[in-house]
């Protein structure tokens, strides 16, 4: 995250900019001490396509085989953060050959060249202890066949940015930029000859961003499920340094990665992907196993909610459930409306979804995206739960505010399954209304029983649902519930609109039914995917209807085909979920 337009945010980069040119006057490097192992996956397919020039990085495409990657037009600043932050050299590393390898070369010494002195974009502490990772880990890659010249530049340019680092990582903004700043100096630290004085005070910082930025649930406070995976991925690598180089692990840290271990585990999805909320996606494919295995933290059944989520597991199905409050402060800044919305996989086949970050397609997708009705809950009356304030001067972030402050949960072992009731007042000062939501897993995973209410709690309450009743001239509150589906989920409408049939990849067939209380509809939706140059069209099923009283109740099930039977049982029951 760029520092915003403020005094305090043009200080930083002043700074940032004035201790890049004074690293030109530090003593060079010229070898290592140790090196790690490289630690990163890269995506092969990633670097065939980038040997072959296509450039995709922020959602944007660049196609030239010819064209030098720093010679390229920055469509915006996430595209020159992606390219600053050499994560591109995983890719190129893991096709390994010698197209490229003088690929990546050429990029790394045209780098140099041009920004090597201390000037352009990739100065701030985040970029540059993440592309001193990359370096040091791929330098036998990038190293072999050069002369010394160029050898030299390579190891200058080491120690100029290990130097920078050490003045600078405390302005890194606290979560995944401070640690990836900080992992990267202990890297360096460690590794290069003459800048082992450089690797304590780091490893003692990163103790404390164990400290205070891991909570005991094993959580960031941005609540971003791909970030935390980011974090826990650098902690593992910092401590595989630190072991390879014959010096203990901080306690701490070893506390922190063994608390993050089984929040990890618990927003995996069974497919192995994490659950997407918060601005965070699925997950590098492989980085989750790959982390978990380093960290050597044995499997454990996590008691009640991990990092603000509720899991439900059954059979080959599990489901995910925001079940606390959108992230509040700076960590507002990526926050989404999602609060009750969950995600539903099945086996390796995702069904149910959020629609995902929209950050790398622009500022309208951005906002669409944290909205309420782009994930899988209930919206009342267009209205999101939380409101999104106007984007800042400069930076162009939005807060997310004036979201639920009460979010009572309990998660329950029943007869048949796995229970879990939840609710939410992100409603209530508008119109009144609390949403209550209990989803019921079946033991074999075949079935997921769900009810809805929008209730009016107290005399307070019921006198502003009264106030909007009067303002829609007693028309009732609309609402949708709202079940966003995988892309490749093939779903249709059918039995005159009472229920609808999803067939997945695996040759599942799904089957969403309500009790008659609202109306069925299968709607467009999108599926909003990083790295990708445009949203993927998908469907929505969606329930609507209108808050009528003050208690209101929507009963839907969705179940595998052979076990509709059950599901319309259920659907007819009479007793009520809540109290």
């Amino acid at each position: 995250m760029s520092s915003p337009d403020t005094m305090a945010g043009r200080r930083i980069r002043f700074l940032n900019r004035f201790f890049a040119r004074l690293s030109r006057r530090q003593k060079a490097v010229t070898a290592f001490v140790s090196q790690p192992d490289p630690r990163t996956i890269g995506n092969f397919a990633r670097g065939r396509q980038l040997v072959a020039g296509n450039l995709l990085f922020a959602g944007y495409l660049v196609e030239s085989e010819t064209t030098d990657l720093w010679s390229i037009r920055a469509p915006d600043a996430a595209f020159e953060a992606e390219r600053q932050g050499f994560v591109w050299l995983d890719d190129l590393a893991a096709v390994g050959n010698p197209k490229s390898r003088e690929k990546a070369q050429k990029w790394l010494w045209s780098w140099i060249e041009l920004y090597g002195r201390g000037t352009g974009p990739g100065w701030t502490p985040d970029l540059t202890g993440r592309r001193l990772i990359r370096w040091i880990s791929h330098a036998i890659f990038l190293l072999r066949g050069q002369d010394s010249a160029k050898s030299d530049a390579f190891f200058r340019s080491l120690g100029r940015q290990t130097w920078f680092l050490s003045k600078r990582w405390h302005s890194a903004a606290p979560g995944l930029p401070r640690f990836e700043a900080l992992t990267g100096l202990i890297y360096a630290g460690l590794a290069l000859e003459g800048r082992e004085e450089l690797a304590d005070p780091a490893i003692r910082a990163l103790t404390h961003e164990c400290e205070t930025q891991i909570d005991d649930e094993g959580g960031l406070p941005t609540r971003n499920p791909e970030e935390l995976l980011e974090v826990f991925t650098l902690l593992t690598w910092a401590s595989a340094a630190l072991h390879e180089a014959g010096r203990g692990v901080p306690p701490a840290q070893t506390a922190a990665i063994e608390r993050i271990a089984p929040t990890l585990r618990a927003l995996r999805h069974s497919d192995g992907g994490l659950a997407r909320f918060h601005g965070g996606g699925r997950g590098l494919e492989g980085r989750l196993d790959q982390a978990l295995a380093a960290s050597h933290v044995k499997p454990a059944h996590p008691q009640g909610l991990s990092m603000g989520y509720a899991r439900l597991s059954g059979g080959r199905t599990n489901v995910v459930i925001d079940a606390s409050p959108p992230p509040g402060g700076r960590a507002s800044y990526g926050a989404h409306a999602s609060t009750l919305a969950f995600e539903l996989t099945s086996g390796r086949r995702p069904l149910v979804v959020n629609c995902g970050s929209g950050e790398s397609f622009g500022l309208e997708w951005r906002r669409a995206g944290r909205a309420t009705p782009s994930h899988s809950t209930l919206c009342l009356d267009g209205y999101s739960s939380a409101r999104l304030t106007e984007p800042e001067r400069g930076s162009g972030h939005e807060a997310l505010v004036d979201g639920p402050e009460q979010v009572p949960v309990e998660i329950i072992e029943v007869t048949d399954g796995a229970r879990f009731h939840g609710g939410h007042d992100g409603y209530s000062d508008a119109f009144g209304l609390t949403h209550a939501r209990a989803l019921e897993l079946a033991h074999d995973g075949r079935g997921l029983f769900g009810e809805d209410m929008l209730l009016a709690m107290d005399d307070k309450s019921k006198h502003r649902f009264d106030r909007a009743m009067d303002a829609s001239v007693l028309a009732g509150i609309g609402f949708d519930i709202r079940l966003h589906l995988h892309p490749e989920v093939d779903a249709t409408l059918d039995l005159g609109g009472a229920a609808v049939s999803m067939a997945l990849k695996s040759g599942e067939i799904w089957v969403f039914r309500h009790d008659g209380k609202a109306k069925l509809a299968l709607e467009p939706s999108v599926y909003l995917e990083k790295g990708r140059l445009k949203p993927r069209a998908t469907k929505q099923v969606v329930l609507s209807g209108r808050a009528m009283e003050y208690a209101t109740r929507i009963r839907w099930s969705l179940s595998k085909a052979q076990d509709t039977a059950v599901a319309i049982r259920d659907l007819n029951r009479d007793e009520p979920d809540f109290d």
